[in-house]
């Protein structure tokens, strides 16, 4: 969250924020109750004194009668204090809801705007050639690889090569679900395992989370409350099911102090992640891009202050590093104001293309939330002139199936109807160097 002081002194850039994010939060009654708290805390303090200097005049008071005068004055400023204290905490339980409810601040760096606002910042075509957009060219202006109509979308292909079976899946679960199969269960698992040797190779420790947390967990990293909805709770319960493992991996050194002498911390998590998606009608509901639950290896870092922007970029480049090796044409973009996550001050995104859709395909989302999440998990290290200060924290796709699955199929299909795999995968399945459809 961010503290009250930088609403208090900051307010008109606060207000722009939230104007350039297209959101909004009372602002107003959080600086209303920020007065109301200040003064009370005034009143308390003086209350409080006037109490403990009564107790000491009892104490001193020669006879009965004066004494008996001081021990009533002391009990009804005793009761007015307890009216006070009471009021103070209320005004505290009502202020930090509400400052749940305010945005991040945004980088300077990150373009004002919506979704069409973003801008490429980096491209690989796919055969090892990179190169930075410098400057960064609107999105909207990118031009899209030439279309290949020979090729098929990976909703047609997979059903063909019998590693997708959506029919089954509605049957069992419902749409948007499908089940993956034979060798289409096998690759994903063989993504997912090379992923975290890599990441554990760049210098992340694996962790294997819950898939369960409690609720205070998702307001640490701020999911909560502003997107209830788009998650899915376990009735009865203070219970959520994970949206990404950013969630318990984040929350591991809760209401914990690290040396600085052990940061920075890095942690590498595969997780199923559940998402109760709105779906609009049309291309973007089919194959499997979007679905209720989905797999996801990520990237969490803990980082000092002043640290988390270098940090931001290592992290880029980590899932970069497991992009390029899977011969998939993919950009860089860095997204704008308005489309940013609640809790982040910078976005990257990165995304492939899918040339069987003839559509750009996101498959990790790389953020710095510097000390936004700490503040409302309570993450802190302690300096080397032994102040404790707010962790940063950055975390990043690294990256998320199926979406990823989707690329490679429709990328990596022959004219035969089969698909080759990616060098790098195929140690993970027994050396096997493609996809053949079952009539085979």
């Amino acid at each position: 969250m961010l503290p009250i002081q930088t609403i208090r002194e900051q307010t008109d850039e606060v207000r722009r924020a939230l104007e350039l994010r297209r959101t909004d939060a009372p602002l107003d009654r959080i600086l209303e109750l920020d007065e109301q708290r200040r003064a009370l805390l005034v009143d308390v303090e003086r209350m409080r004194a006037d109490r403990n200097q009564a107790g000491k005049d009892i104490g001193a008071a020669k006879d009965a009668e004066e004494r008996q005068c001081l021990i009533e004055d002391q009990r009804s400023v005793a009761g007015r204090l307890d009216e006070m204290e009471a009021r103070l905490r209320e005004t505290d339980t009502e202020l930090d809801d509400l400052l749940l409810r305010v945005p991040n601040l945004f980088h300077a760096d990150v373009p004002i705007g919506g979704e069409e606002d973003a801008v490429v910042i980096l491209e690989g075509d796919g055969d090892g050639g990179e190169r930075r957009i410098d400057p960064p060219v609107p999105v909207t202006e990118w031009p899209a690889p030439e279309a290949d109509t020979s090729l098929k979308a990976h909703w047609d292909l997979g059903p063909e090569l019998g590693v997708i079976d959506f029919e089954r899946g509605v049957r069992v679960s419902g749409s948007p679900f499908y089940l993956l199969r034979g060798d289409g269960a096998r690759l994903q698992r063989a993504l997912i395992s090379w992923m975290l040797d890599l990441h554990r190779e760049q210098g992340y420790s694996e962790v294997y989370p819950p898939s369960v947390v409690k609720e205070e967990m998702l307001v640490g990293t701020a999911q909560l409350p502003k997107f209830a909805e788009t998650m899915f709770r376990l009735e009865g319960t203070d219970l959520w099911l994970i949206p990404t493992s950013e969630v318990p991996v984040t929350n591991m050194y809760r209401d914990e102090i690290l040396d600085v002498a052990q940061l920075p911390v890095h942690h590498t998590a595969y997780s199923p992640c559940f998402r109760h998606e709105q779906f609009s009608a049309g291309r973007d509901v089919r194959g499997i891009k979007r679905g209720y639950q989905f797999d996801k290896v990520e990237m969490v870092r803990f980082v000092e202050e002043g640290a988390s922007w270098e940090a931001l970029e290592a992290l880029l480049d980590d899932a970069l590093a497991v992009v390029r090796p899977l011969g998939l044409r993919y950009r860089v973009i860095r997204l704008a104001s308005a489309d940013i996550t609640f809790a982040s001050a910078m976005t990257y995104d990165i995304e492939v293309w899918a040339p069987g859709a003839g559509e750009w395909l996101e498959v990790s989302s790389i953020s710095n939330f510097e000390a936004f999440q700490a503040r409302r998990a309570n993450l802190r290290y302690r300096d080397a002139e032994g102040r404790v200060r707010h962790l940063h924290t950055l975390n990043g796709s690294g990256l998320a199936l199926p979406r990823l699955l989707a690329a490679l199929l429709e990328a990596h299909q022959l004219e035969d109807g089969s698909v080759e795999l990616p060098e790098v995968i195929r140690p993970y399945l027994g050396g096997q160097a493609t996809l053949e459809p079952p009539s085979r």
